[in-house]
């Protein structure tokens, strides 16, 4: 069986029992290839574990499904996007048009996947909660992955995968992507609620007008 998640460097790190301050971005990609960016990879494990930005499908069979507040990634994903294409890209048509997002608008992905068509084996884990309650969420991914892991180490992984330490590592490493400018930081902010300072009164109120339903579902807004 093969296991396929969506990621952050705790989850993964989790799994192998790798120290976050020596793992350079080469390292977590071998350790848990991207789909959307290697066509081949080395087992190291099974089940295997990938990160995939895909769609439900069936041969996803067992799922951690990470969400984070739409209005937060939808600030990412522009300056993602304003990173690799410049400022050609239009944050309005990004929300309105779902222009330059893969593979579609957030709230179309979030319903895809809590609809789980294919009922997989899923958990849904928060950013929020993952920032909020680290240890709790980092033991309920452990628990649903069949590892066990003490305290002690999965509070180190927490401490060395901090965002200070994981800025300090990309200056010392880089990040292992050709295509990424070198004058830009990958890790940006990383803070719950980013959009309150950053996103435009006017994409702020189309994004809700699309996504608000699934904000609220998913205990976002009141």
């Amino acid at each position: 069986m093969t296991c396929f998640y969506k990621y952050t460097a705790e989850i993964q790190l989790c799994i192998y029992g790798v120290d976050p301050q020596y793992a350079p971005d080469t390292l977590v990609r071998e350790l848990v290839p991207d789909l959307h960016y290697k066509r081949y990879y080395k087992r190291f494990r099974a089940p295997m574990l990938f990160k995939s930005h895909h769609l439900p499908r069936p041969e996803y069979k067992c799922v951690v499904y990470l969400l984070r507040d739409g209005r937060d990634v939808m600030v990412s994903y522009y300056h993602h996007n304003r990173a690799l294409m410049g400022d050609k890209v239009d944050f309005l048509k990004m929300v309105e048009e779902g222009e330059g997002l893969f593979p579609c608008k957030w709230h179309e992905h979030v319903e895809t996947w809590l609809y789980n068509p294919y009922n997989a084996e899923m958990i849904v884990i928060k950013y929020e909660n993952l920032k909020k309650r680290p240890v709790e969420e980092l033991k309920r991914f452990c628990a649903f992955a069949g590892i066990d892991r003490k305290d002690s180490f999965l509070n180190q992984v927490l401490e060395n995968s901090s965002f200070p330490k994981r800025r300090q590592k990309e200056i010392q490493f880089g990040w292992d992507n050709p295509q990424w400018p070198k004058n830009r930081f990958f890790v940006r902010r990383g803070q719950v609620g980013s959009y309150k300072d950053e996103i435009p009164s006017d994409v702020l109120e189309v994004f809700l007008s699309q996504a608000g339903e699934t904000l609220r579902r998913c205990g976002y807004l009141e």
